[in-house]
């Protein structure tokens, strides 16, 4: 089973630096340690999507995968620490993750799965 984590982040409303930020996510411009931490951890698929200068990360992880655990691994991995740290400088926290955040947990609020039987709109 394969577990669906959503993520979001603003960037520095900077033209340049959105577009500097978009270079180091194409691919091969990624550190392969990273994007390696990342599959070992049990990520199967990461997604970014941008809207202005806010972020959406998706994430597609296997049961297994704990944020612990890749915080962990994290800490121990230099090219994760400098690829978080050359990130850094694009980045900014929205307004619901506080002065000191990052990629924040968004809530699910719709899934048109759920929706089916359903044949009328509430009153």
């Amino acid at each position: 089973m394969t577990r669906r984590i959503c993520l979001a982040l603003d960037l520095v409303d900077d033209a340049e630096l959105i577009a500097e930020y978009e270079r180091w996510h194409k691919v091969g411009n990624t550190f392969p340690e990273v994007t390696q931490s990342i599959r070992d951890a049990g990520i199967e698929n990461m997604e970014i999507y941008r809207a202005g200068n806010r972020l959406f990360m998706i994430i597609d992880a296997s049961d297994s995968f704990s944020e612990d655990e890749k915080a962990k691994m994290d800490a121990a991995n230099p090219a994760v620490i400098a690829w978080t740290a050359r990130m850094k400088r694009f980045q900014q926290p929205i307004p619901a993750a506080g002065p000191d955040g990052t990629w924040f947990p968004m809530d699910l609020i719709f899934r048109l799965t759920e929706q089916e039987g359903l044949d009328r709109a509430p009153e």
